[in-house]
């Protein structure tokens, strides 16, 4: 009987052991996850998890059951130690498994401050797992001074919590620009207003020099010499693939582990999906860290596993939840060269992004009908004149058939 063993419990390899099921797998399937739950959501853990909108149950991918009673051997809590591709082993603190085929669902790891710089102290935290929320979750307290390092989504989520918690909510970017690696100056205009607009201090081109405290954080000296009192520190500074099994196993590393089209790397019988995978696109690897291609890429790679031979073709997509704003993204703005604004109704409004005459993304804010349209031109390769998105009068949906 074929064995399937996935490593990482996360969206990603739930996905896998889902599809496979789904698809008539009817083999060993086992998945190992290093944390002590079941595979759940990341995205709410910085916004209605840490806000006490929901709770842990309600962020599992599947009740606890639909493991076993799918026939998926779920072992949480458990590290693996290391693969051998030759004999097909994983190896683990208390075990060694056999397996036909191997899938890393391994995701990424948060980027933390040095050490030197008072990395280290207590107070200073990372928004990636359950563990990190409820470890923080208590410094959320009205009236406390928070310092949010980082103007990515996850700091100005973080920022907006605090805020309608009643924190004294301090960001800085080292960037000009919050969002400046992921999006154009129309959007982070929009964010930079909406948080000062809840009483975040935004500061812009301005970094960390260091924190400082005997053992918890107590105040950060920043970049412009400005010393600032701090109750805890929220680090949001990027993160980067879980590439470490995948290096000892002897694995191609290129922006992540190195797959192919079907999603199987180097080796014949090891996949890799979500985070920490990359795959080509336009003559690189490309790397997208999103819900959706963790479940996309899982799929395919299950569907392949059960012989299709499906190539991957990302159709990105993104969102972001801050205080009654919703952000959804499609496409890949990269490479963007001028930006068109179609304002809507109320305070709905999206930014439609062109390289030339082709349109290659799109940022909506409150606007999920520009977003459904944008998506569906985006994936279609249709393109239409820059004026007639930014007249309001325009029928979005006539877009689609000309």
């Amino acid at each position: 009987m074929s064995h399937v063993v996935v490593i990482g419990a996360g969206q990603a390899g739930a996905s896998v052991v889902a599809r496979l099921r789904s698809k008539g797998f009817d083999g060993k399937i086992t998945m190992i996850g290093e944390e002590p739950v079941p595979p759940y959501q990341r995205p709410p853990l910085s916004k209605a998890y840490l806000l006490g909108d929901m709770g842990a149950e309600r962020l599992y991918l599947r009740p606890e059951a639909f493991y076993a009673d799918n026939g998926i051997d779920l072992h949480v809590n458990e590290t693996v130690v290391s693969i051998d591709p030759a004999g097909k082993k994983v190896i683990t603190g208390g075990q060694t498994l056999d397996y036909d085929e191997l899938v890393l669902t391994t995701g990424s790891i948060p980027r933390r401050l040095p050490a030197a710089i008072g990395g280290a102290l207590d107070g200073v935290f990372t928004v990636r797992t359950l563990a990190d929320v409820d470890a923080m979750a208590p410094a959320f307290k009205e009236g406390a001074s928070v310092l949010i390092v980082g103007g990515g989504y996850i700091g100005l989520e973080a920022a907006a919590v605090a805020a309608k918690l009643g924190l004294k909510a301090t960001l800085v970017e080292m960037s000009e620009r919050i969002l400046q690696r992921v999006a154009s100056p129309q959007t982070s205009d929009y964010f930079r207003k909406l948080h000062s607009d809840h009483g975040v201090d935004i500061r812009e081109g301005v970094g960390l020099g260091r924190l400082t405290g005997d053992t918890h954080v107590t105040a950060a000296e920043l970049t412009d010499g400005t010393t600032l009192p701090v109750d805890f520190v929220i680090v949001g500074v990027g993160i980067t693939p879980a590439t470490s099994l995948a290096e000892g196993a002897g694995l191609e590393i290129e922006n992540g582990i190195k797959t192919d089209t079907h999603g199987r790397t180097s080796d014949a019988h090891i996949w890799a999906a979500g985070d920490c995978a990359s795959f080509p696109h336009g003559g690189a690897q490309m790397r997208l860290e999103s819900v959706g291609n963790a479940i996309d890429q899982a799929e395919v790679v299950a569907d392949n596993i059960m012989g299709e031979a499906r190539d991957y073709i990302a159709k990105p997509w993104f969102w972001s939840d801050q205080y009654d704003c919703k952000l959804q993204i499609a496409g890949l703005s990269t490479g963007y060269d001028h930006v068109v604004t179609r304002q809507g109704e109320g305070d709905s409004v999206s930014f439609w992004y062109y390289q030339g005459d082709r349109l290659l993304a799109l940022d909506a804010m409150n606007d999920p009908r520009s977003y459904m349209v944008g998506k569906r031109l985006i994936e279609s390769g249709k393109s239409p004149d820059p004026d007639a998105i930014a007249d309001p009068d325009t029928n979005l949906k006539a877009l689609l058939k000309a």
